[in-house]
């Protein structure tokens, strides 16, 4: 198999290239890789960004530092809005879907999605508060009006679709290693109201919500036998409360080149690492 053949190579390669992203080892054709997922993945609004201008793609994302630091070459259709089910049709009406990427020659996907499945990114839009309580409405009351969690309950509900995406993944790139990325912390405990305009308890209630989708993701990516990449801890105090210097994601009103609520450059350098150590890792 192509993994076993290859991805042994990656610890060596990813120790010459950790610190600087300095050119790998190997050559760019050793490592046939691709990337699927979302916004998350691609960092909308990030420079350069892709000529492919409906996907807000950057051409500094995770995937791309990864592919730096492996010496991989890849094949990076992430698109900004992705749900799963444009894994396997055409998104916009118009580009291929993301599953055509793969082949019998990938050896590794890294894959990010379920946020826009869930609507997660409206909901934390739809929190925000530009006075403090009592004007105004709490997003997390609404959410979980009547002693139900309407997010919790929309993400419980994506399970069949990610196994679904697994095993399709599995099937259309038998000899890859699989990698799911999970979500990060946007938010630190009680928020930083009005610094960010999300009153504590629904920054509590949004950030508890991406947690439990990075859970599902963990779970259904270990009962696949694909690995998982928690982001969490990885951009602890990195949230959209931290100062501008210090961010992996930007807040309402972005301090940098990102989109509202997305990781900035800074951001995908220090996930790419963490994809790539957990890669190069299992590989050892």
């Amino acid at each position: 198999m192509a993994r076993s053949r290859r991805l042994p190579q990656l610890g060596s390669a990813l120790a010459a290239a950790a610190a600087l992203l300095a050119p790998a080892a190997h050559a760019a054709d050793d490592l046939q890789y691709v990337a699927l997922g979302d916004s998350a993945a691609a960092g909308p609004l990030i420079p350069d960004q892709d000529p492919n201008v409906l996907c807000f793609r950057s051409e500094v994302d995770y995937p791309q530092v990864v592919a730096s630091l492996l010496g991989a070459q890849l094949t990076d259709v992430t698109c900004s809005g992705a749900k799963i089910d444009d894994f396997s049709g055409s998104q916009y009406g118009i580009l291929p879907p993301q599953y055509d990427a793969l082949s019998n020659r990938t050896d590794l996907v890294t894959v990010t999605v379920g946020g826009n499945d869930v609507q997660l990114v409206q909901a934390a839009v739809s929190c925000l508060n530009l006075l403090p309580e009592p004007v105004g409405r709490s997003c997390a009351d609404r959410f979980t009006a009547g002693g139900r969690d309407e997010l919790g309950d929309r993400i419980a509900a994506l399970t069949g679709k990610v196994d679904g995406m697994l095993e399709r993944i599995q099937q259309r790139a038998p000899n890859a290693e699989v990698v799911v990325v999970g979500y990060g912390t946007y938010l630190r405990p009680g928020g930083c109201y009005p610094h960010q305009p999300v009153w504590a308890r629904d920054a509590d209630y949004i950030q508890s919500s991406v947690d439990k989708l990075s859970a599902l993701l963990r779970d259904r990516a270990q009962a696949h036998g694909a690995r998982f990449v928690d982001l969490g801890p990885v951009s602890r105090g990195h949230d959209i409360c931290a100062a501008p210097a210090d961010r992996y994601y930007e807040g309402v009103v972005p301090a940098s080149a990102a989109a509202p609520l997305h990781p900035n450059a800074q951001g995908m350098r220090a996930f790419g690492h963490a994809v790539a150590e957990a890669v190069a890792s299992r590989a050892s």
